[in-house]
């Protein structure tokens, strides 16, 4: 079977680094906005679109992040986070996603009101009802902001809906300035709970960052984590040195949830072409396939999938590796990874001798 856009959309994939609030509809935003009163730039929706990957589209994360003002500005009730959640369960599942892990700040959605736990519960529900018959399970991951100070009182709110849904912790925001030592008790608390958790490191910032996120956090993942590549040099005669941080996220098995376009856009990589995630396949690290924002970069995790296919010319078999990376590396029990990938994921590569 030929690795096309169409083949890759219908087999079966696996998502852990998105964010609600990265991804709605551009219509939803514009329905949103009317409803709440909240001024857009436009309220063209494919306007709206355009402007969004275009302001996104800066190579500097702290610009990038600037667009989610409007994403977060019309998601204030518990309506529009119950709608916005089910659209993505709706519009994650018609990419042939069977599991992904959302990650949200509840934080951010306060100003009209609405409690912490409002917030996480109205997500819950709206994934529940989302993902209903649709052949895709969810998993929330609960994000406090690295730049403010709430991450412990954040880290409990995750804790305490853990059985609704919440899978995990993260923190996210403006990385430099900000190291993932400032939330060093949120993680502990985390750890003391028997919880998980992965930390946005090395996007926006160097192997520092990485470095802090594992030995000081004791991070399960590391979200982004593209810039372990300053870590590794390859010769001119095309052989490769691998420094000592590199060498233990390798050798540990520590999954990188790498999100290309995003990483272009941000400035983290010159081009799909130019990636690190072709390099880093070829030393066999423990990468994913991500989408980050599939509204700020007009992405789809097919579509990820088919540039870097072109881009590195991959086959099935690396696709069906990356995906089987992604579910080992999920924050669900054991037992309910291993069926999802032997019920659910090998079933389908398996029949096909190309993949």
């Amino acid at each position: 079977m030929e690795l096309t856009h169409d083949a890759l959309r219908v087999a079966p994939k696996v998502l852990l680094h998105d964010h609600l609030d990265g991804g709605l509809r551009p219509s939803t935003v514009v329905d949103l906005a009317k409803d709440s009163g909240y001024e857009l730039p436009t309220s063209d929706p494919d306007e709206l679109a355009t402007w969004m990957v275009r302001g996104a589209s800066r190579l500097d994360l702290a610009l990038y992040l600037e667009t989610f003002a409007h994403t977060v500005g019309v998601m204030q009730s518990s309506d529009a986070l119950y709608r916005v959640a089910a659209e993505c369960a709706q519009d994650l599942a018609a990419d042939g996603i069977v599991y992904a892990e959302v990650r949200f700040a509840p934080e951010l959605h306060l100003d009209d009101g609405l409690s912490l736990d409002q917030v996480v519960e109205a997500v819950a529900d709206g994934f529940t009802d989302g993902s209903a018959d649709s052949g895709i399970r969810i998993g929330t991951l609960v994000t406090a902001m690295r730049h403010a100070a709430r991450s412990l009182e954040i880290a409990e709110l995750a804790v305490r809906h853990r059985d609704r849904g919440v899978v995990g912790f993260d923190i996210a925001g403006a990385e430099s300035g900000n190291p993932p030592t400032r939330h060093l008790d949120a993680f502990q608390y985390i750890q003391r709970e028997n919880f998980h958790f992965t930390i946005h490191a090395g996007e926006a910032y160097g192997p520092p960052s990485i470095w802090e996120a594992i030995q000081y956090c004791g991070a399960e993942r590391l979200g982004h984590g593209v810039r372990i590549i300053d870590d590794i040099t390859v010769n001119e005669d095309g052989s490769v040195e691998i420094g000592r941080l590199a060498s233990y996220v390798r050798d540990r098995r520590i999954p990188l949830e790498i999100c290309p376009t995003s990483n272009v856009h941000t400035g983290a990589a010159s081009s799909i072409k130019d990636h690190p995630i072709g390099l880093l396949n070829d030393l066999s690290f423990r990468t994913t396939m991500n989408t980050d924002n599939r509204l700020m970069s007009a992405t789809t995790l097919t579509h990820e999938f088919a540039e870097c296919a072109a881009a590195f010319d991959w086959d099935w078999k690396m696709v069906r590796w990356m995906t089987v990376n992604a579910m080992k590396s999920a924050f669900i029990p054991f037992d309910e990874r291993i069926e999802l990938i032997n019920d659910t994921i090998k079933p389908w590569y398996e029949p096909n001798p190309s993949v």
